[in-house]
C-alpha cells in the first residue's frame, strides 16, 4: 500500500511542478508587450528550474525497509553491500525556483511617438516569442494530465486491493 502511496505522492509533486510552469507562462504571455516593470526596463521573461534533492541510501536499507531479503544463491553472485540507490522517491523532494531571463536580449522596434522610447526613437519590447510560450503551455498542460491520470490508476489500484 506505502508503494500506491508514494506514486500519489511523486505525481502529486508533479503537479505542482507543471502547475507552477504553466502560471509562469501564462505571465510571460500576458507581458509580452510590457516595456516597462517596476524595475524600470522591459520584462524579463521568466522559466521554471526543477531539480531534485537527492539522497543516496544503501540496497539494503531499502530491502529491510520494504521487508525483504535478498540472498546469494551464489557465491559467485555480486555482494549487495557496495550497491547504493540514488534519488530514492520516499527521501526526496523537488526543488522550484523562478528563474528570470538575465540576458538583454530585448526587441528594438523604432516608434518614437511611444511614451518608453529611448533618444533614438527605439523601444524595448521583451524577447518574448507567443509560439513558444504556447508549445511551453501546451507540454505542461499535457504533463499535468498524465499525472492526474497516474493518481487516478493509483486510486484505482488501491480500491482494487482493498476488494480482495
Amino acid at each position: 500500500m506505502s508503494g500506491l502511496l508514494n506514486a500519489i505522492d511523486i505525481s502529486s509533486k508533479g503537479l505542482s511542478v507543471q502547475r507552477t510552469k504553466m502560471n509562469v507562462v501564462a505571465e510571460n504571455i500576458a507581458n509580452a508587450e510590457t516595456t516597462k516593470t517596476e524595475k524600470g526596463g522591459p520584462y524579463r521573461r521568466q522559466q521554471v528550474a526543477v531539480s531534485e534533492n537527492k539522497v543516496s541510501t544503501s540496497f539494503n536499507s531499502h530491502l529491510k525497509k520494504a521487508g525483504l531479503k535478498l540472498s546469494n544463491t551464489s557465491s559467485g553472485h555480486m555482494s549487495s553491500r557496495g550497491l547504493t540507490i540514488k534519488g530514492n522517491a520516499e527521501m526526496s523532494d523537488v526543488n522550484m525556483k523562478i528563474i528570470e531571463d538575465g540576458a538583454d536580449n530585448f526587441k528594438l522596434v523604432h516608434d518614437p511617438s511611444h511614451p518608453d522610447a529611448d533618444a533614438d526613437g527605439y523601444v524595448k519590447y521583451p524577447d518574448i516569442e507567443v509560439v513558444t510560450e504556447m508549445v511551453d503551455m501546451m507540454a505542461a498542460s499535457r504533463a499535468y494530465e498524465a499525472n492526474t491520470v497516474a493518481i487516478s490508476t493509483a486510486k484505482k489500484m488501491a480500491e482494487q486491493a482493498l476488494d480482495i
